[in-house]
């Protein structure tokens, strides 16, 4: 009876010990810190330079990217990753509002003037009356195209008048030019360039598909800097982890200003 008592505490030692050694990796495993990001500038911003700055203090950056607006937020939502870095409050907000999302911006980065670009044209005043004009169709984005748009003088638009239940394009109020509004998914925006008399793109869709060298960038925005500065977002609840106040310290550092100023110039604007 004794031989087997020893036998059964010798099983529940060495079940201890494995046990203890997954521990260890489980460990291992908080401190990599998964974030979201779309691919130019904020994955570069964060492959180039981040992910070393990290690595100095002991942690392991991995960077998912993703092509598109929404899905970033909803797996940030669901846990997939700790944090993701592509989206203004404005945007942020929006989705937290309709898509029951619990999401928290902890640190500004940079933001990124829209852009008016055209093809054939060469300025405002050669667009023509019934062009096309291609903006992105998610609700805040597509209010900011539409404010650039009258920023331009090509339309009057009252993005207050706008119901948060209506479409953006109620606010237009007045259309001399006639111009037809082609709304589509903000990532898809530069695939129109061939199509549409002009475009109004989000800046980091326009550095991924490299417009300033296949169109005319016939006029650049004057933004509302604090409501169109792109921000790292975590869960609601995660905004002072070990994870997140290592990022922030990361992505708030002089090498991340460095970068961003050396290699974007005035696509890219740092805010910190």
């Amino acid at each position: 009876m004794n031989k087997l008592l020893k036998i059964g505490a010798a099983a529940i030692l060495a079940a201890s010990v494995l046990v203890g050694c997954g521990s260890k990796g489980g460990s291992d495993d908080d401190k990599t810190i998964k974030v979201g990001a779309t691919a130019v500038p904020h994955a570069m911003i964060l492959n180039d330079v981040v992910k070393d700055i990290l690595a100095e203090d002991g942690w392991n950056l991995e960077v998912v990217e993703f092509t598109d607006y929404v899905t970033p937020n909803t797996s940030l939502e669901e846990g997939e990753i700790d944090a993701n870095y592509f989206q203004t409050l404005g945007y942020l907000n929006d989705q937290n509002e309709t898509r029951g999302l619990h999401l928290k911006a902890v640190a500004g980065i940079h933001y990124e003037p829209m852009t008016i670009f055209a093809k054939d044209a060469d300025s405002l005043d050669a667009l023509e009356d019934g062009a096309t004009i291609v903006v992105p169709n998610d609700f805040d984005n597509e209010k900011r195209a539409l404010t650039v748009l009258d920023q331009a003088g090509l339309i009057k638009y009252d993005a207050d008048s706008v119901a948060d239940d209506g479409s953006p394009l109620d606010g237009i109020v007045e259309n001399t030019k006639n111009f037809k509004i082609q709304e589509v998914e903000a990532a898809s925006v530069p695939q129109y360039k061939d199509d549409a008399a002009a475009l109004v793109v989000n800046g980091n869709y326009a550095l991924e598909a490299n417009l300033k060298d296949s169109a005319n960038a016939i006029f650049v925005e004057t933004p509302d800097i604090e409501a169109r500065t792109n921000y790292v977002v975590v869960k609601e609840g995660n905004e002072e982890t070990e994870k997140t106040k290592a990022l922030v310290k990361a992505m708030t550092s002089q090498e991340v200003k460095d970068y961003i100023e050396e290699n974007y110039g005035s696509a890219v604007i740092c805010v910190f």
